[in-house]
């Protein structure tokens, strides 16, 4: 055997006339034994050079055949580009894993949904176990454990999270604390699953939201496995500010939901009914199927003592969607506070119309007030509009007439002027209101063409003697067959009738 410098120092215990196989490594004897096999060699088995371990160090072994027979081993160091293929093979990998956890975090935009992927995603790639912890909700703590393998378990915790050294920090924001710097064996019962046996590392982490802090993250790694390193715990972070950021969504999305269903209650007109022996009746019908508030409205406001009228309320606010709804909500919130001048219209429209003029809104409105009350077996009817279709009374008899009213609209110019008309439904008989919605739809055979004022008298003049209710049916049904799948403005109606005689 021959050596120069570089594998003296490398293969100390090898000396001219000593065999190979006693001072290499086992990996490069075989590959030294199977060249001196006879017989021909594959391409690929020659293109192919062994690799192994020596002194700690990677080499990769090229043989040269000399003339005299023998061969010659050359030693290429291949430690620093193992290294750095396997960081490059684990960046790949952690890159993947962060990629499909935000691909799973934010396909939904349910908290507890994003709870579970959490647990699940961090017990799977970083641990042997992990939970994940949510803001408090009362003096109990939203948990969700799971372990590797497993599927996630919801519970609420009643403990202080700061009876957990770094939990009661990290729910309040603050950077985590190094693992080794925690004592595994201080961890509770709660925190430790079933069958999981003895607690050999702990990380706690932040779930970062947007603003406020969405939670906290603990990873739990059993007795027998290896501690986290710090390049383990950099990453749990990078895996924790993606979960955080889907759960501060999720939550964030949640409260707005919460606020818009406490708003759509308020803002949805009301189911209508008899009152006081004057049957009421009204539909609405948003003009994007999606939504289910716009700039139509109308309300009915039962007189506060009996034989007294009570007040109707139809409008169409300038616009359509969710700000034309938020001018509809004031519109309605200040006639209520205005009911006590409800026997003056006029009144009632002047201070209507100041409110609208000193907000910030720039929108306008247009509006029926109707004042109904029974009489012996007639409903007496007061009816002023303000830049709003008359109202039109459907006779016992299938006559069609628009109530004599007419006026400007409110919030826009400084003076309301409007004029009021008064007139009596016997029994059977009704006073239809509604919105220039149903008027201006298009639609027909061609699509394009107006439903118009006629159709709406010839519609209403089959429905003679009809109930309220059946009359509003009857009109929202006729419009959407002439609309169709067509795009239409709101559309509000509200019937007031006489109730026919009870035999």
């Amino acid at each position: 055997m021959q050596r120069n410098d570089a594998a003296r120092a490398l293969l100390p215990r090898a000396h001219p006339g000593t065999c190979l196989a006693d001072v290499v490594p086992s990996w490069l004897a075989v590959a030294h034994d199977a060249l001196r096999l006879p017989g021909p060699r594959t391409e690929q088995e020659s293109a192919v050079a062994p690799t192994g371990v020596i002194a700690a160090r990677r080499f990769e072994a090229h043989p040269s055949l000399r003339d005299d027979g023998s061969v010659a081993w050359w030693l290429k160091d291949e430690t620093d580009h193992q290294l750095a293929r396997e960081a490059l093979h684990t960046e790949r990998e952690r890159t993947a894993f962060l990629a499909d956890a935000s691909s799973r975090l934010l396909s939904s935009l349910n908290l507890g949904r994003c709870m579970d992927v959490t647990a699940q995603m961090a017990a799977e790639g970083l641990a042997d176990a992990a939970l994940a912890i949510a803001p408090a909700r009362g003096h109990r703590l939203p948990v969700v454990t799971c372990l590797r393998g497993g599927t996630p378990t919801a519970s609420l915790e009643a403990i202080d999270p700061d009876d957990v050294p770094g939990l009661g920090e990290a729910l309040r924001g603050f950077p985590p604390v190094p693992s080794r710097w925690l004592d595994p064996s201080t961890a509770p019962q709660w925190m430790i699953p079933e069958g999981f046996g003895p607690v050999g590392a702990i990380v706690v982490t932040p779930l970062p939201g947007h603003g406020v802090p969405a939670g906290a993250l603990i990873l739990l790694r059993k007795a027998c496995s290896a501690a986290f390193t710090d390049e383990e715990e950099v990453f749990a972070r990078l895996f924790a500010a993606r979960s955080g950021a889907a759960m501060s969504a999720a939550r964030l999305y949640e409260e707005q939901r919460a606020i818009t269903q406490v708003l759509m209650r308020e803002l949805l007109p009301p189911t209508l009914r008899e009152i006081s022996g004057v049957d009421f009746a009204g539909s609405y019908r948003p003009s994007a199927d999606h939504e289910r508030i716009g700039g139509d409205f109308y309300d009915v406001h039962p007189a506060p003592v009996a034989g007294e009228p009570s007040l109707v309320a139809i409008g169409d606010v300038c616009g359509k969607g969710l700000e034309a709804a938020v001018l509809t909500g004031k519109i309605r919130n200040t006639l209520h506070a205005l009911l006590h001048v409800a026997d003056d219209h006029h009144r009632m429209l002047s201070l209507l119309n100041t409110a609208l003029l000193t907000s910030h809104h720039s929108r306008f409105a247009t509006l029926v007030l109707a004042s109904a009350v029974r009489c012996g077996n007639d409903v007496q009817v007061r009816l002023t509009s303000a830049g709003h279709p008359a109202p039109l009374i459907v006779r016992t008899g299938g006559t069609v007439e628009a109530a004599d009213t007419r006026g400007t609209l409110v919030g826009a110019l400084p003076v309301v002027r409007a004029r009021t008309a008064t007139l009596t439904l016997a029994p059977g008989e009704s006073c239809v209101l509604y919105t220039d919605g149903i008027t201006e739809a298009k639609g027909g055979p061609l699509g394009s063409t107006r439903f118009g004022e006629e159709r709406l008298a010839r519609a209403l003049a089959g429905c003679a003697g009809a109930p309220a209710a059946a009359i509003v049916e009857h009109l929202q049904m006729l419009a959407s067959q002439w609309i169709g799948n067509g795009d239409h403005d709101d559309i509000a109606v509200v019937a007031i009738s006489a109730p026919r005689k009870r035999t």
